[in-house]
C-alpha cells in the first residue's frame, strides 16, 4: 500500500513539471512568411495579380475593403519559447493597383 501511494505522490509531482529535460519542442510558424526581398520587389502601380505572384496569397483579406491586404506572420522558437510577430498591410486604389503599404518592413532599393 505505501508503494501504491508513493508512486502516485511521485506521478503528481512529476505531472506538474512543465518542462522535462531532453523534450524536443517544435518551432512553429504561422501565416505568410514575408521577407524583405518579397517586399523589395514591390512597386507603386502594380496590379493585384502581379502582387500575389509575388507576395503569395494574403493571410487576411479585409470583407469591408477589398482594397486592403494584411500579410501577418507569427514564430514561436520550440527552443526558447521566443515569440516573433511581423505584420505588413497593402493597400490598392480602385482600380486594383498597389498604392501603398504599412507594417514591419520598409521597401529598400532593389540592386
Amino acid at each position: 500500500m505505501q508503494k501504491v501511494l508513493i508512486s502516485a505522490i511521485v506521478a503528481l509531482l512529476l505531472s506538474g513539471c512543465a518542462e522535462f529535460p531532453g523534450v524536443y519542442k517544435i518551432d512553429i510558424p504561422q501565416g505568410n512568411l514575408v521577407t524583405q526581398e518579397m517586399v523589395d520587389q514591390l512597386r507603386p502601380g502594380m496590379t493585384q495579380s502581379q502582387v500575389r505572384y509575388v507576395m503569395g496569397t494574403p493571410l487576411v483579406t479585409d470583407s469591408f475593403n477589398k482594397n486592403r491586404w494584411d500579410y501577418l506572420y507569427r514564430f514561436k522558437s520550440g527552443e526558447t519559447g521566443e515569440i516573433t510577430q511581423e505584420r505588413i498591410t497593402l493597400q490598392f486604389d480602385d482600380a486594383g493597383r498597389l498604392t501603398g503599404l504599412a507594417g514591419d518592413f520598409r521597401p529598400g532599393t532593389q540592386q
